[in-house]
């Protein structure tokens, strides 16, 4: 018992520093913070170090990447549901699956939960990766449904180099996973995935739960226009003014975009680990 309390301890205390330094940085809100340290705390004492630092590999690096060269991407993400600080409704979206998927391992331990937690986190990690990395690109992004240009920032655009971001950002959780299941010791389920296995499942899973995010954003999700500045938005408030509905759902915005598609980035990754003929036992 007293091993298990120090478990929440410790996941605690690591918890409140890199929430609180994300925090002090302007990366999260209030709420984002709260949501962040109780995720954090819960994925530490329930889990193990690879899925704790996987997720914690992800959150860094996409602040990090949030944070370079922002001015030039400003404009584009002036038309964007949520950006720069992320609150409790994005740190729920990026890692409520995976926690449930980290408490599923807890309760029944089996490999299975590490190959659908992999593709979940390489999935939103590919997506934020895109999304900064890719607003740096100096052509325009095309649309994943008709293949026509389209302004940066648009829901469902797609660039070159962010494909290729998405791929290595995929890419990057499989290695940080792989690396992390080593640290944890040989007699872990996670440890039973090859580094190789663990690269390609990331990467591949990763870049598919990105272009389905990038469908969902162009088909489903909801989107506002300005009648200000006549700007195509994914919030409902625009220049000081309520923006005009166009298309979507109303409930689909981008928090439940970002959840369905990284479910289904999961749900591929355990569909290569199937393939790949790992063994579940």
């Amino acid at each position: 018992m007293g091993v298990v309390r120090l478990e929440w301890l410790w996941g605690f205390i690591g918890s409140v520093v890199i929430a609180g330094a994300a925090f002090w940085r302007g990366s999260l809100s209030g709420t984002g913070f709260l949501a962040a340290m109780a995720l954090g705390t819960a994925m530490f004492a329930l889990g193990s170090l690879a899925w704790f630092g996987t997720l914690i590999a992800f959150f860094v690096s996409s602040t990090l990447l949030s944070k370079f060269k922002h001015k030039r991407k400003a404009a584009a993400e002036s038309g964007y549901a949520k950006s720069g600080r992320r609150d409790a409704g994005q740190v729920a979206a990026n890692g409520g699956i995976g926690l449930l998927l980290c408490i599923g391992n807890a309760l029944w331990p089996h490999p299975a939960w590490w190959a659908l937690y992999v593709g979940v986190i390489a999935t939103v990690n590919a997506d934020t990766w895109a999304t900064e990395i890719g607003g740096l690109s100096k052509s325009a992004p095309r649309s994943i449904i008709s293949g026509k240009r389209v302004p940066a920032g648009t829901s469902g655009g797609v660039s070159g180099l962010g494909l290729l971001a998405s791929l290595m950002g995929g890419l990057f959780v499989g290695v940080v996973g792989w690396i992390l299941s080593r640290m944890d010791g040989g007699e872990t389920a996670e440890a039973a995935f090859g580094l190789l296995s663990l690269i390609l499942m990331g990467a591949l899973s990763g870049l598919a739960g990105s272009l389905i995010d990038s469908w969902l954003g162009a088909t489903v999700q909801v989107m506002y226009r300005c009648e200000v500045c006549g700007k195509m938005i994914e919030k409902h408030i625009h220049c000081e003014t309520r923006a005009l509905q166009v298309r979507g759902m109303r409930v689909m915005t981008n928090d439940y975009v970002n959840a369905f598609s990284s479910l289904a980035g999961g749900v591929i990754c355990l569909g290569l680990f199937i393939l790949a003929g790992i063994s579940f036992i």
